[in-house]
């Protein structure tokens, strides 16, 4: 496949391309630095994918599948920064979309969504699948959901493939943030005690990187399953299809867990202390029901949380010893 992904210097469009390079597909990367990021398997473009026309970079590459890696991860930073999450979050999606339209592209669209949709799970949800409603608690997620609906609009308006990824608690050796990191850079740190802020009860559906993408490029050969509900729905008029799908593990762990694991693997002295802070915008528990992933990509197994974060530690030693 030819393999379009904008944001390709973060954490996730890069894990991507490299892991679909390795696959043997062929990648171009869009972002707006001067130069492609270190160790990149492909081509490379500059522009500013908020607001420059892309439309000729599609056109050009012809490209099978485009993920908008692009975009904003940070839920705290919505919370400080709406307006700027907004702008970052739809505004570059939309002109990605829409360069995918002028470019006449029958390219498969898919949108790195998150599980930050569902907002809160209730006491008695086992899990979220993708009937689930949105109900978000954060800007972030908020602005999350409002992506999904212009993906629609333009499968439904103007025929795109388009599928909407809803990501769960993604970690990896190149991600110098979130709580996978944190617990890791605690362990390593002077002190006796590895702090939470929650309770340690917060439950994630935690997926490594790899995994993720591995899932990803899977999607990228699929429409998501989507065209034929969608063309049910509108009645044949466009050849366009917009599916919603959860890339996750399906497997929930607590974070007290996740924190005595990692703390296992780097300082098994220490203890693991909690603050019991509840964090705005954080959710108690999340776990996704990922039947639907698993039926468009049968081969797609994702490998134990315990393995994962083990090969993800042992990277961060490398680097830091």
């Amino acid at each position: 496949m030819r393999i379009l992904i904008t944001g390709c210097r973060g954490f996730l469009g890069g894990s991507v391309g490299r892991h679909a390079a390795r696959a043997g597909h062929e990648v171009l990367g869009v972002g707006r630095a001067a130069q492609g990021p270190p160790a990149w398997p492909g081509a490379y473009a500059a522009a500013d994918v908020v607001s420059a026309d892309l439309s000729g970079l599609v056109r050009d590459f012809r490209p099978d599948a485009v993920l908008h890696a692009a975009g904003t991860a940070s839920v705290a930073d919505s919370l400080r920064a709406p307006l700027d999450d907004l702008r970052a979050s739809l505004l570059s999606w939309a002109n990605a979309l829409d360069a995918v339209r002028r470019a006449g592209s029958r390219a498969v669209v898919l949108f790195p969504s998150s599980a930050a949709v569902y907002g809160e799970l209730g006491e008695t949800d086992e899990a979220a699948d993708e009937e689930t409603p949105a109900r978000p608690v954060s800007p972030y997620g908020f602005h999350k959901a409002a992506c999904e609906l212009v993906a629609r609009e333009y499968a439904e308006c103007y025929g795109l493939r388009v599928v909407s990824c809803r990501l769960f608690s993604l970690f990896g050796p190149a991600q110098r943030r979130l709580l996978v990191w944190e617990l890791y850079r605690q362990c390593v740190a002077p002190g006796g005690a590895v702090w939470l802020e929650g309770t340690g009860e917060e439950t994630r559906d935690y997926l490594h990187v790899e995994d993720a993408s591995a899932a990803l490029v899977a999607l990228m050969k699929t429409d998501g399953g989507g065209r034929e509900a969608e063309a049910a729905r509108v009645g044949e008029r466009r050849a366009g299809s917009h599916a919603v799908v959860n890339v996750a593990s399906g497997v929930e762990t607590r974070v007290a867990d996740l924190a005595a694991m990692v703390r296992d693997m780097v300082a098994p002295g220490k203890e693991i202390e909690c603050r019991g802070q509840a964090r705005a915008g954080d959710p108690r528990r999340w776990r996704a029901d990922n039947s639907r992933l698993r039926l468009l990509a049968p081969a797609w197994t994702p490998r134990p949380l315990r393995e994962s974060l083990a090969e993800c530690v042992a990277a961060w030693q490398v680097e830091t010893s």
